[in-house]
């Protein structure tokens, strides 16, 4: 429930220009609006499960999209059940939208490789909890070496340069080395990874998938103090979520997702923070960065 100032469950993820939205709980668009994020940009919407505090602001923001003239489609990923959802809404209000909803429906009980385009992938990880439910693995595919243009010589030819630049060596007809790439290039800038995993109760089956990530985000729903109350609802105590970020080797843990019952945050860091000290809280309006 919203409590205190905290909205359900939505987050914004930009990579490389691209722009994601991840869930859509009650007000996303008040928030989005809030944040000075125009709604345009996104150009995808992956909805974990069916639980209304994870998509119930959905219709509201792709209504908005419409009366704002958006022309660009719009893809949307989600289980079988979310088309129904909407197309029924969209029937009975007698709407039809200026653009185009592409709907990609998934199985969320097997890993499954749902976007790909030359800069990423995004990948669905089972979790679980009372529904079907999918966390979201966004990983950037290796990235270009960079030219060292101070080691570039005078004369190369410019179909050379662009070999170098793609990692390759290049070759004379003959098949002799002209230029090693290593001599005239930087080391590619590393490749990112982010785990969105929503509400799932604790779950080592996933850990192998989200090994070394550089960023991952785990529900925490309760303190270790409730942890049968944890367990009977399907879900994650701080201590718990910590504990996944240690087993798959993740850089930093965000938590969130938190019960209407706390209305201070600080016990459940510092819960999780005994387990796993770099956590980080996800609260409305907080950025993080990579690296």
């Amino acid at each position: 429930m919203p409590a205190f100032g905290r909205f359900p469950t939505s987050q914004y993820l930009v990579v490389q220009n691209r722009h994601f939205l991840i869930d859509a709980g009650e007000g996303v668009q008040m928030q989005l609006q809030r944040f000075k994020i125009p709604i345009h940009k996104i150009d995808c919407i992956f909805i974990s499960h069916l639980h209304g505090d994870h998509y119930l602001g959905l219709m509201g923001l792709l209504s908005s999209m419409h009366l704002q003239r958006r022309v660009n489609d719009l893809h949307l990923y989600g289980q079988p059940g979310l088309d129904e959802i909407i197309l029924v809404q969209f029937k009975h209000s007698k709407s039809v939208l200026n653009y185009q909803i592409h709907f990609h429906a998934f199985d969320p009980t097997e890993p499954v490789l749902i976007y790909e385009d030359k800069a990423l992938t995004v990948e669905t990880i089972p979790l679980r909890h009372k529904l079907p439910c999918a966390g979201f693995l966004i990983r950037e595919k290796a990235k270009p070496v960079n030219l060292n243009k101070n080691k570039l010589i005078a004369g190369m030819l410019i179909q050379h340069i662009a070999q170098l630049k793609m990692g390759a060596d290049v070759f004379d007809a003959k098949g002799d080395l002209l230029y090693r790439n290593s001599d005239f290039t930087l080391l590619a800038p590393p490749s990112y990874s982010y785990a969105f995993c929503s509400d799932t109760a604790l779950n080592a089956d996933m850990v192998e998938q989200i090994r070394a990530v550089t960023l991952l985000y785990h529900e925490a729903t309760f303190m270790e103090d409730e942890k049968d109350k944890a367990h009977e609802t399907k879900h994650s105590t701080a201590k718990e979520a910590a504990a996944i970020a240690k087993l798959c080797g993740a850089e930093k843990l965000i938590v969130g997702h938190f019960s209407a019952r706390y209305r201070e945050l600080e016990p459940l860091l510092n819960e999780a923070r005994e387990i796993f000290p770099n956590t980080f809280l996800a609260e409305e309006g907080n950025t993080f960065e990579i690296p």
